[in-house]
């Protein structure tokens, strides 16, 4: 039955780009890890997400190919501009490469190292940042992009139902699930932002800054 609605979903939704297709298509031919990528369904809604918010800035931590960043870019204001953080400079190329096929090379700087480090460094405020980095690292991240989120701006977080794994004593072994657990945990007592989960693909939790 899921897998005939994801079908269902599929086809009633605007379909997959060519460079997107081939861009999830080497995604998984060559990349370790190929499950990380967002792929449609969960790409359109980002993309959408974006056009609606019309952003001037976007954070997004956690390139990897560049598949979410080619859709939040898609949706920036004119003039906009997408900061994208990968550590591993070994998927740089390929992230690049469609960037410049997809149209948005532009608009898309793209940072190589620890968020950690880069962000302080980002002398901005952001309409909209993308959290898909490591699960270990959320709460980090979130501490330090929170004051450079403006005011009514949003924070997006992939992963944060992580296959179920969530709930439970096991789930505080796992040093990423365990990563997952306290970040979930902080925005829900965090009174100065609104938020909701979506049990879109593996968990997107959307928060608006008060």
């Amino acid at each position: 039955m899921e897998k005939e609605l994801d079908k269902y979903i599929r086809e009633h939704s605007t379909p997959e780009d060519k460079v997107l297709e081939e861009l999830y298509r080497q995604t998984n031919l060559y990349v370790v890890n190929p499950n990380m990528v967002s792929g449609h369904i969960q790409g359109k809604f980002l993309e959408m997400l974006s056009y609606m918010i019309s952003p001037v800035s976007v954070l997004e931590i956690g390139t990897y190919t560049g598949y979410s960043a080619i859709c939040l870019a898609r949706g920036l204001k004119s003039g906009g501009q997408l900061h994208t953080i990968e550590i591993n400079d070994e998927l740089n190329g390929m992230s690049t490469r469609y960037f410049a096929l997809a149209g948005v090379a532009d608009r898309v700087t793209l940072h190589t190292g620890r968020a950690q480090d880069v962000i302080p460094k980002l002398d901005r405020t952001f309409d909209l940042v993308f959290i898909d980095g490591d699960k270990r690292e959320y709460c980090e991240y979130y501490d330090i992009v929170f004051d450079k989120v403006r005011t009514g701006g949003f924070i997006i977080a992939d992963n944060v139902l992580w296959g179920g794994r969530i709930e439970g004593e096991e789930a505080m072994k796992d040093p990423q699930t365990r990563g997952l657990v306290l970040f979930n945990e902080k925005v829900r007592n965090d009174h100065r932002v609104e938020k909701i989960v979506l049990p879109l693909r593996d968990g997107l939790m959307i928060i608006r800054k008060k």
